[in-house]
C-alpha cells in the first residue's frame, strides 16, 4: 500500500492503455467494524465486472478484474487500512493507495483513471504544518481539516531532542549544552542570559530555515507555529519561511493530544482555507466580466483542449455522464457512466488542464460559482 502523493496523480494521468479500473471506498481501523471491508469490496468489484461486460468477453473481463479479485484474501491489506483505500489497475499499472479520509464508495471503468478524490485531498488549500517547538525538541505535524499526522523528520532533526542541530550548532561554537540548557532563558541574568539568548535565537534561527527548506517551499502549505507563549517572539524575530502564518498555538504541544491539536490547528487554518476558495471565485467572476471566464461545458472543453484553461475550478460531490468525443475541436456528448470508455467530465477535465500546464481546484458544491459543476478562467 502506498501513501498518496502528487506523483501517483502523474502517474495515474500517464498511462494510455484501456480499459482503466479505478475502485474508492471508506475503510475502518478497527473490529469489528473493519470485518465489513473485505465484503463492501468485492461488492464494488462485481460494479467493475457488470460495467467491463459491456465490452469485453467473459475471458477479457477476468484478466482485467483478476489482479484486484487478489486483494479480497489479503488479510496484510484489510489489517492495515486507515480511513480509506483506492486500487487503481490497468496493463502495466496496479497501484493500491491508503487515504487517511473517508471517501465515497466508486468503482468505475473507463479509458482513463478517476482522480478528482486524490486532487481535493492533495491541493494546497485546506493541507497544512503544525510545527512544534518544545525544550525537548520539536516536532512536524501535516494535517487537513479531518486529521494531523506526525511527519517523520529528515535527519537534521530526527532525533527527539534535536542532537543533530544542536551538533551542527556545537562545531559552530555558537553554543554549549542541551537545548533544555540553552532555551531556559527565564532563570539566568545579565551577560550569561544573553549569551544564552543568542545561542536560542541561532536554535530557533535552524530550526526555522529546516523547515522552510525541507517542508514548506516544496509543498507550498501554510505553517503553524506551536509553542510556550515565551518562544513564540523568539522564533518569529529569526524565522525568515513565508508560509508562517500570524496566528498560532500558545501552548506545549507535546501536552496536547492529536485530536486536540488538529483541533485548534483547524480553528486558525479555517478562515485561511475558507478565504483562498472566495479568491478563486473572485478570479473567475473578474475572468468572465471581462470575457476570460466561462461555465459553459461545451465552452470549456473547447478552451482546455486548446490549452487555453489557467485555472479549473471543478465541485467535488458531482459526476457530470459526458465525454469529450474530439480532442481536436473540444466535441463533447452525454453517455453513460457505466460505459467502460466513460469517466466523469469534471475529472476528464481536470487530467486535460493538469496536462496542459494548468491548475486544477476541487471545490465543494456550495463554494462552486455555477450551476453546472464546473468554472474556468482563460489564458487568452
Amino acid at each position: 500500500m502506498e501513501l498518496l502523493s502528487k506523483e501517483i496523480i502523474q502517474e495515474l494521468m500517464a498511462i494510455d492503455q484501456n480499459p482503466c479500473l479505478s475502485l474508492y471506498m471508506p475503510t475502518h481501523r478497527s473490529h469489528p467494524e473493519k470485518l465489513q471491508d473485505p465484503i463492501r469490496f468485492k461488492n464494488l468489484l462485481k460494479q467493475l465486472e457488470k460495467s467491463l461486460l459491456q465490452k469485453y468477453s467473459a475471458g477479457e473481463v477476468k484478466k482485467h478484474i483478476e489482479p484486484m479479485e487478489t486483494l479480497v484474501d489479503d488479510n496484510s491489506l484489510w489489517s492495515h487500512t486507515s480511513n480509506g483505500l483506492a486500487v487503481f489497475s490497468a496493463a502495466g499499472l496496479f497501484k493500491i493507495v491508503g487515504l487517511p479520509v473517508t471517501v465515497d464508495e466508486l468503482a468505475m471503468v473507463a479509458d482513463s483513471f478517476h482522480t478528482k478524490p486524490l486532487r481535493q485531498y492533495l491541493q494546497s488549500t485546506d493541507r497544512y504544518h503544525v510545527l512544534g517547538v518544545s525544550l525537548q525538541g520539536i516536532r512536524l505535524f501535516e494535517g487537513d481539516r479531518h486529521s494531523l499526522v506526525e511527519v517523520e523528520l529528515h535527519a537534521e532533526a530526527q532525533k527527539s531532542n534535536t542532537d543533530a542541530i544542536v551538533d551542527e550548532l556545537k562545531d559552530s561554537g555558537s553554543i554549549a549544552g542541551s537545548v533544555g540548557e540553552y532555551l531556559s532563558l527565564h532563570n539566568d541574568t545579565g551577560s550569561e542570559q544573553d549569551e544564552e539568548k543568542k545561542d536560542a535565537e541561532q536554535f530557533f534561527r535552524v530550526v526555522a530555515n529546516l523547515i522552510y527548506e525541507r517542508y514548506s517551499k516544496p509543498t507550498g502549505w501554510p505553517l503553524i507555529l506551536a509553542a510556550l507563549p515565551e518562544h513564540h517572539n523568539l522564533f518569529r524575530k529569526v524565522n525568515k519561511n513565508p508560509m508562517l502564518l500570524d496566528k498560532s498555538i500558545a501552548i506545549n504541544p507535546t501536552s496536547l493530544s492529536t485530536d486536540k491539536l488538529v483541533n485548534l490547528a483547524w480553528e486558525i487554518m479555517e478562515p485561511e482555507y475558507l478565504l483562498k476558495l472566495d479568491s478563486f471565485v473572485s478570479r473567475f467572476e473578474q475572468a468572465r466580466a471581462n470575457g476570460k471566464g466561462s461555465d459553459d461545458i461545451k465552452e470549456v472543453a473547447a478552451a482546455a483542449v486548446e490549452g487555453r484553461v489557467d485555472t479549473l475550478l471543478i465541485e467535488a460531490d458531482r459526476m457530470i455522464a459526458v465525454r469529450i468525443t474530439n480532442l481536436i475541436t473540444g466535441n463533447t456528448q452525454k453517455k453513460d457512466l457505466s460505459n467502460p470508455k466513460v469517466d466523469d467530465l469534471l475529472d476528464d477535465m481536470a487530467d486535460l488542464v493538469t496536462k496542459m500546464g494548468g491548475q486544477v481546484m476541487v471545490l465543494p458544491t456550495e463554494k462552486i460559482p455555477s450551476e453546472t459543476g464546473l468554472a474556468a478562467i482563460f489564458r487568452y
